[in-house]
C-alpha cells in the first residue's frame, strides 16, 4: 500500500510528488497520456519564477519530470478508470490493476471548453483546432481565427502570427480580459485583425474549415470570413469525470477544498486546475501540488493511524 497515489501528471501531480518523495512518503503517480498536462501544449512560459528567459512548455513539462524522477518518483503510464474513497484504505482502479494508498492527490486538471457549434466535433483536426502550439505549422501562410480573449486566446494569436498569413481575434466583448503585455503585443501586430463584440454562429465547409460566420452583438450583422482554420480559446473546464457526486464541487464542476487542497472527503486532496480558485496558472498548480502533499503527509502522521485503530 501506498502512502499517496497521485493522479495526473501535470504540475500539480509532478511538484505534490517531488514534495511527497522529499518527505519520504512512499508514492505513485499515474499519468494517462504524456507528463506536464497543459503546458506541454504551451508555446511559451515567460511568467515562471526562476526562468529570466522563456521557456517552451513541452521543455519545462520534461524539466518537471526529469526533477520528480530525480527523487525517485514512481510514474505509471495507464489510465485510472475509477476511485474508490469512501473507506480509510482508498483505492485507485486502472486498466492494469487496482491500487491501495492512505492518501490521494488529484491532479487531472482540465481542457479547453468547446464553442458548442455544429460542426465543431465534426472538423476537429480538420481546421477546428484547440491547442495552437500543436497545430501552427499546418497553416502556414493561410488565415485562421482565435476566439477568446483571454491570455490563451491572445498568446494562441501573436503564436499563430509567426506562420499564418492572417489571424483574425474575435472577442466577444468591447475589451480583453488578458494581461496588458500581450495586449500590446496583439495591437502592434499588423497580421493580427481583431474583432470586436461578435460571437461564431456556425463554421463553414463541407469536409473542412472553410470559413466562419459570426455575428455582431452590437446590430445583429453577420458576417462570413473565409479561412482554413478556427483556434478556440474560451478558457476550461475540469476533468472531473473521476470526482463527480464522489466530491463536493461547484456547479462548474471544479473540486471545492480548503487552504490544504482537502476536499470533504477525509484523506482526498485536489491540485491543480481540478480545482476552484481565483487564478488558474502554472504557478498556482505548483503550489496546490506543494500544499497537497504536505498536506497528506501530515494527515497520515495525525490521522490515518488513529483511524484504523478507530475501526
Amino acid at each position: 500500500m501506498y502512502d499517496v497515489i497521485i493522479v495526473g501528471g501535470g504540475v500539480a501531480g509532478l511538484t505534490a510528488g517531488i514534495y511527497a518523495k522529499r518527505a519520504g512518503m512512499n508514492a505513485l503517480l499515474f499519468e494517462q497520456m504524456f507528463p506536464g498536462g497543459q503546458i506541454a501544449t504551451t508555446y511559451m512560459v515567460e511568467n515562471y519564477p526562476g526562468f529570466i528567459e522563456p521557456i517552451s512548455g513541452p521543455d519545462l513539462a520534461m524539466k518537471l519530470e526529469e526533477h520528480a524522477r530525480k527523487f525517485n518518483l514512481d510514474i505509471m503510464y495507464d489510465q485510472v478508470m475509477n476511485l474508490n474513497i469512501d473507506g480509510k484504505i482508498k483505492k485507485v482502479i486502472t486498466n492494469k490493476g487496482e491500487y491501495e494508498a492512505k492518501t490521494l492527490i488529484l491532479a487531472m486538471g482540465a481542457q479547453p471548453k468547446m464553442l458548442g457549434l455544429d460542426k465543431e466535433q465534426k472538423f476537429r483536426g480538420r481546421g477546428v483546432s484547440y491547442c495552437a502550439t500543436c497545430d501552427a505549422m499546418f497553416y502556414k501562410g493561410q488565415d485562421v481565427a482565435v476566439v477568446g480573449g483571454g491570455d490563451t486566446a491572445l498568446t494562441d494569436a501573436i503564436y499563430l502570427a509567426q506562420y499564418a498569413n492572417r489571424v483574425y481575434l474575435i472577442h466577444r466583448r468591447d475589451e480583453f480580459r488578458a494581461s496588458q503585455i500581450l495586449q500590446d503585443r496583439v495591437m502592434k501586430n499588423d497580421k493580427i485583425h481583431v474583432i470586436w463584440n461578435s460571437n461564431v454562429e456556425s463554421i463553414l465547409g463541407e469536409e473542412k474549415v472553410t470559413g466562419i460566420r459570426i455575428r455582431n452583438k452590437i446590430n445583429n450583422d453577420m458576417e462570413d470570413i473565409e479561412l482554413q482554420g478556427m483556434f478556440v480559446a474560451i478558457g476550461i473546464q475540469p476533468n472531473n469525470e473521476l470526482i463527480i457526486d464522489k466530491v463536493k464541487t461547484t456547479d462548474s464542476g471544479f473540486a471545492i477544498v480548503n487552504e490544504n487542497m482537502e476536499t470533504d472527503i477525509p484523506g482526498v486532496f485536489v491540485a491543480g486546475d481540478l480545482r476552484q480558485k481565483p487564478l488558474w496558472q502554472i504557478i498556482t498548480a505548483a503550489s496546490d501540488g506543494a500544499i497537497a502533499a504536505m498536506a497528506a503527509q501530515r494527515y497520515i502522521i495525525e490521522k490515518f493511524e488513529e483511524g484504523l485503530s478507530g475501526n
